[in-house]
């Protein structure tokens, strides 16, 4: 233990009594003031007011309500603006009575008297402005620290009780070595941190969003262009933050090689997927849309992610595979270099039937259904004698796989059935003579 840290710890506790002690007369003087005829006023003429925006807002909420519900052809944001207002209706038309009342009183008497109005107005025209600007945080959790945050903030400037405040928060502190880190740093750093997030964030949509839209970048670069971009904006805005709060950032290299070693350790498997998925996307072997087999899964890439793919199958599940499998595994890539997919499907007929006119018939069959290619025409070859017919394999692309294979393929069999009752084609089936042996029906007399 550092022989001198209980002296650190006896002289944190000295400051904070000492600024808790100004904090207190501050407060007491403030407190004092209520006994003065005109403070006494001004807070009656605020809770005046205050009843009136209350019982205002409690007649026009209903209106409100039901005008609202009259625009339904207004867009998302419109119609949640609409019920901010309706929340907030009370605080809006308070800051709406109290400054006309503080600008007429400051004309017909002394500006002393309406002080601690005009304390009053400001604070409830920021908490307006905080809890309107808060809206646009999307996230219900960070919206509600912002706010409750600039709440205090703003309560605390408007009261000159800044600097005391701040240090307070700074005698809070702990001396890690030869730094020293305080409650004042740490919230210092979660709000510059926090608002360079929200600036990489906004950045990092935008420049999303126009990476999609260039047609000249491939699919699987758009996704590695997009990853790399967030990850460049907010490891710039987290050091960034960290540089503009006072931290060495030569500290974090020992923990670096910290987080090295546990990677390498405990999150193996994470960290194999993330490189999976950085090989995926530089040698695009796979890219969204493209139909993909993978054991039993069939289906087409939805999305390409950090860790796992999307694939969506034709029933709409959507299978999270790791990225990994994709790399170690087999995968079947129907649509890699282009959109053709040749099918087969095996049928018989019988052995009267002239096999040069069931090619025939069977080719037209399967050019008659809609998504079968006519510049690459079907084929219809014999491929063996069997017991009861002759075998035949049936030949045939499409251009859309992920339209499904196996409707495509019902559609040429029922092609081929409604052919083949046309031509007088059959399809044979097996049969079998049943012969019961030691039948007393046969046995001579």
């Amino acid at each position: 233990m550092n022989p001198d840290e209980p002296n650190d710890l006896a002289e944190q506790a000295a400051n904070i009594a000492e600024i808790g002690q100004g904090l207190l007369g501050q407060i007491e003087a403030f407190l004092q003031s209520f006994l003065r005829p005109w403070n006494a006023y001004q807070i009656l003429i605020a809770l005046a007011v205050l009843i009136l925006a209350h019982f205002v807002a409690k007649g026009l909420a209903a209106r409100w309500d039901a005008w609202l519900r009259t625009r339904e052809n207004w867009p998302m944001w419109r119609k949640r603006f609409g019920l901010l207002v309706r929340n907030r209706m009370r605080l809006i038309l308070f800051v709406a009575l109290i400054w006309p009342v503080i600008w007429a009183m400051r004309e017909i008497t002394w500006p002393s008297r309406t002080y601690l109005l005009g304390i009053i107005g400001q604070l409830s025209l920021a908490w307006l402005l905080i809890a309107l600007a808060s809206r646009l945080i999307v996230n219900s959790f960070l919206r509600s620290v912002v706010r409750y945050a600039g709440w205090t903030w703003v309560t605390l400037s408007i009261l000159n009780l800044t600097d005391e405040a701040q240090q307070v928060l700074d005698s809070m502190a702990i001396s890690l070595g030869e730094t020293r880190l305080s409650v004042w740093i740490v919230l210092q750093a979660v709000a510059i941190i926090g608002a360079l997030f929200f600036v990489a964030r906004f950045l990092s949509v935008t420049s999303a969003g126009r990476i999609r839209k260039n047609e000249d970048i491939s699919p699987s670069m758009q996704v590695l262009a997009v990853k790399f971009l967030q990850l460049l904006l907010y490891g710039a805005a987290f050091f960034l933050g960290l540089r503009m709060v006072g931290v060495d950032l030569t500290g974090l290299a020992v923990l670096s090689g910290a987080i090295g070693v546990g990677l390498g350790f405990g999150l193996q498997k994470v960290v194999s997927n993330l490189v999976s998925g950085v090989i995926i996307l530089l040698d695009k072997s796979i890219k969204p849309g493209d139909v993909i087999s993978l054991g039993e899964t069939f289906g087409w890439i939805n999305t390409l992610g950090a860790r796992y793919t999307s694939v969506v199958t034709r029933d709409g599940r959507e299978y999270l595979i790791p990225n990994e499998d994709l790399i170690t595994g087999q995968v079947v890539n129907w649509s890699h270099s282009n959109d053709y997919v040749r099918l087969d499907i095996y049928f018989g007929t019988a052995y009267g039937d002239d096999p040069h006119t069931v090619r025939r018939v069977a080719i037209e069959a399967a050019k008659s259904v809609d998504r079968v290619l006519s510049f690459k025409p079907p084929v219809c070859h014999i491929v063996g004698f069997g017991d009861s017919s002759v075998d035949y394999i049936l030949r045939f692309w499409i251009s859309d796989p992920t339209g499904g294979l196996t409707n495509i393929r019902g559609n040429v069999y029922l092609a081929l059935w409604d052919a083949f009752q046309e031509h007088g084609i059959s399809i044979p089936f097996p049969q079998r003579e049943v012969r019961m042996l030691n039948d007393p029906a046969r046995l001579p007399d």
